[in-house]
C-alpha cells in the first residue's frame, strides 16, 4: 500500500456547491499577535468583514489567539483566499500595523447536508468557558452574527 506524503500546510481552495452554503472557517494569530481579543480588533473585523462583501459572516467569534466564523459566499466572484486576503490586508492597516496579525494558512470546513450549523455554534461559542476566560457564554464580549446565513434544520 502507497503512503501519501503528509502535508506541512492545509490544502488551499475550498470548494464551494452553490452560493450561500456556509463554511467553518478557523484563523489562528501569528506568533506575534497573540491578543485579538480586544475592542480595536474587534471593531475593525467586523468593520473589515463589513466591507468585504464577497462573502457574507454570520456567526463569529474571537479568541485571544484565534478566530472562528461561519461564512458564505455571496457570489462566484471571489474565491475564500481571496476574500480573507482582503479582509486580513485591511485590518492591518486600520489597527496601523505593518505585522501580520494572522497565520498564512487556515483552517476551512464546509458544511455539509447532515452537519447542523446551529450546534456547530454552541461548541464554538462556548470556547471562552472552557478556556476559563468567562463562566457563561455570552459574557464574552468578542463575539457576534453579522448575517443570517440560510441553511439546513
Amino acid at each position: 500500500m502507497r503512503e501519501r506524503p503528509s502535508r506541512s500546510h492545509p490544502a488551499e481552495g475550498v470548494l464551494i456547491f452553490g452560493i450561500n452554503r456556509p463554511l467553518f472557517s478557523s484563523q489562528s494569530a501569528a506568533a506575534n499577535a497573540d491578543q485579538l481579543a480586544n475592542d480595536p480588533v474587534h471593531n475593525a473585523l467586523v468593520e473589515s468583514w463589513s466591507t468585504a462583501v464577497a462573502w457574507l459572516v454570520g456567526f463569529y467569534l474571537i479568541m485571544p489567539d484565534h478566530i472562528h466564523l461561519f461564512c458564505a459566499s455571496n457570489g462566484e466572484d471571489h474565491t475564500l483566499e481571496r476574500w480573507i486576503s482582503f479582509w486580513k490586508r485591511r485590518l492591518r492597516r486600520q489597527l496601523r500595523t505593518p505585522e501580520a496579525l494572522f497565520q498564512a494558512h487556515n483552517f476551512h470546513h464546509r458544511l455539509r447536508r447532515d452537519e447542523n450549523y446551529s450546534e456547530k455554534w454552541e461548541y464554538v461559542r462556548m470556547n471562552p468557558v472552557r478556556a476559563g476566560l468567562v463562566s457563561h457564554p455570552n459574557q464574552w464580549p468578542y463575539q457576534g452574527v453579522l448575517n443570517e446565513l440560510p441553511w439546513w434544520n
